[in-house]
């Protein structure tokens, strides 16, 4: 059975469940950052896939990645799937912009999240809902 990972849990705002994945909004106002979570039991890394679940998840990638970026308008769309700290197979999809606080280097550990304010998160989730 399914179950989401605590950290992402706390870290994420849900967004809408796909075919494959849970679709989360991070809770990070500096980079609009979607998380997309296979609801699958037990799956740590991208290899852990079936062939037609892998396919899904790379098109489910491809959705999000091309919603989020005509949304916000971002410059370039960053996707990885590490790991490191979150077992729980999850792939991070990132608008970067040339102007944000890390560009160009990798987002993570630039400096603190910056947590959504609640109208505005709950402002970009219903607009992603609708793109997605």
């Amino acid at each position: 059975m399914f179950e989401l990972h605590p950290q992402l849990q706390s870290d994420t705002a849900f967004i809408a469940d796909w075919a494959l994945s849970r679709v989360l909004l991070m809770d990070d106002a500096r980079f609009p950052w979607l998380i997309l979570v296979p609801r699958r039991e037990s799956l740590q890394e991208l290899h852990d896939l079936t062939g037609k679940d892998g396919e899904l998840l790379v098109k489910e990638v491809m959705r999000a990645s091309r919603s989020l970026k005509s949304l916000v308008r971002a410059d370039k769309i960053n996707v990885g799937a590490l790991g490191n700290l979150v077992p729980q197979l999850h792939v991070h999809v990132v608008a970067r912009k040339l102007d944000d606080v890390a560009w160009p280097h990798p987002i993570w550990g630039c400096g603190t999240p910056v947590p959504y304010e609640n109208s505005v998160r709950d402002v970009l989730i219903e607009g992603l809902r609708d793109k997605l």
